[in-house]
This record gives structure tokens, C-alpha cells and sequence, in this order.
């Protein structure tokens, strides 16, 4: 391998705008920023910054406004992931797209991932050309896996909810309902009758519960999830609507 300044951390190069595929890429270790750096180059991507600390490579992303952003998502051991990098390279830059590396393979880490912003979730332990595969579907997709599809919002499905929903009390999925509708602290207070403080109280063990960290990615995940019923509009396509509990666990789902 070569050793060249391009592989070191907290470097900026030079944009060739190689048909706008630009990257960013973000590793606490040196070793996996040089590695990143050759398998986005061999996907015809070019790199141009590279980072070890997250402070850096946000600000990279902020000066060079790449096309893509990869970054290892994992923290120290025992900690939850890292997220807020990817949420804040998101809000820099509203049309980048986000590459999570990570050693977690559940799917409660999968799926907070892709309400942070993440775009394609990728195991460190993946095959280089399985990587390479993933960096070029982000930023042009070929292939579609079954258990991954979401239908169009015209076709009446609803995905099954997640597993986490079943962790929940009756009157946290009421508030997380609420919350996806748009209600605010103190319109679900005079709704419940009860103050803003047990609202608040109920928001915290919902936010722990789905591993999310405000509202907005509460209401994303209840969206994703299903458990906003749907009516007809006039036109006959599927909305949402937030009149009744309906139990997503009941709708239709494509496996």
C-alpha cells in the first residue's frame, strides 16, 4: 500500500469532481481510513478528505460538501453507538449520503442507524467487494432484496413494527402516537389529562425504549413502523391519519 498524504488523518485533497462522486471518510483508526480510502478509490470514488475524529471529518464535510460520507458508527465497548455524527454531517449537508460502518448485527442498531440518517449499514466484518458493492448502491441502486423492499406509499402495505414496540406501556404508545402527529408537550398534556412533567417522563422511557433521541426521530420511527393508520384521500392514494390506535402488527407487510 502506498503511503501517500491522502490516507492520513484530517486531510483535505485537491477535488478532480470525478462526476461528482466525492467522499469524506471518518475512522478512528488509521489503518481502516487507508483501507476505506483504496476500496472507495477502486469504486471510482475520490476521496477527498480523510478523518479520525469526528470533529474533523465534520468539518470536511462542511468546507468540501461531498457526495458521500463513510464513517464508522461504533463506540467503546458497553456504550451505545455513535450516532450523532451522522445526524449532524445529515444537517451540514441535507443531500449527502451517509455509508455506517459498525461490528453490530442486530437490528435495533441497524435500525437506529437508518433513522439517524444513515443511508447504507455495512458489518466491518463484510467482505471488501461486498463494501465496494454498498459504496456503489448508495450512490446508484441496481439491486433490491425482498426483505428490504418498501413499497410505494400507493400500494396499501405497512411493514410489520418493530420489536421494540412490544417493550412499550399502553400509555407510551399513546404518547408516541400523539408525538407522531405532531402534538405537542402541552396539547397531549390537556388531551391525557395529566401535567407536562409525566409527559416528559413518558417521552424519556420511549426515547430509551426505541434507542432514538428527540421526537422527530420518535415520530420517523413510529412512521416506519406503521402506527399511523391509513385513509383514502380523494384521489384513492393511502395517508396518513391519526384517528385511533390501530395496532400495526395487523396490517399487510412484504416480507
Amino acid at each position: 500500500m502506498g503511503t501517500d498524504e491522502s490516507r492520513e488523518c484530517g486531510v483535505a485533497r485537491e477535488q478532480r469532481h470525478v462526476a461528482g462522486k466525492t467522499a469524506v471518510i471518518l475512522d478512528s483508526l488509521p489503518l481502516w481510513v487507508t483501507a476505506l480510502s483504496e476500496l472507495a478509490a477502486s469504486s471510482h470514488i475520490e476521496v477527498v478528505g480523510t478523518a479520525c475524529e469526528p470533529a474533523v471529518a465534520l468539518q470536511l464535510i462542511s468546507e468540501l460538501v461531498p457526495a458521500l460520507f463513510i464513517t464508522e458508527i461504533d463506540a467503546e465497548e458497553g456504550e451505545p453507538a455513535n450516532l450523532d455524527v451522522v445526524r449532524e454531517a445529515r444537517r451540514i449537508a441535507p443531500d449527502l449520503r451517509v455509508i455506517a460502518l459498525s461490528k453490530q448485527s442486530d437490528p435495533s442498531s441497524i435500525n437506529a442507524a437508518f433513522l439517524a440518517g444513515a443511508d447504507v449499514y455495512a458489518l466491518k466484518k463484510a467482505d471488501p467487494t461486498d463494501l465496494a458493492a454498498g459504496i456503489r448502491q448508495a450512490f446508484d441502486q441496481s439491486f433490491f432484496v425482498a426483505s428490504q423492499w418498501q413499497a410505494p406509499v400507493s400500494i396499501n402495505v405497512r411493514p410489520q413494527p418493530d420489536s421494540s414496540l412490544k417493550t412499550l406501556t399502553r400509555r407510551e404508545f399513546e404518547i408516541l402516537q400523539l408525538v407522531a402527529e405532531g402534538h405537542t408537550n402541552g396539547v397531549m398534556a390537556s388531551m391525557l389529562w395529566v401535567t407536562e412533567q409525566t409527559i416528559k417522563f413518558h417521552l424519556s422511557n420511549v426515547y430509551r425504549k426505541l434507542k432514538v433521541s428527540n421526537r422527530t426521530e420518535a415520530s420517523r420511527w413510529a412512521q416506519l413502523n406503521g402506527l399511523l393508520p391509513l385513509q383514502q384521500d380523494t384521489a384513492g392514494a393511502d395517508v396518513p391519519s391519526g384517528d385511533g390506535p390501530e395496532v400495526a402488527a395487523h396490517q399487510i407487510s412484504i416480507a
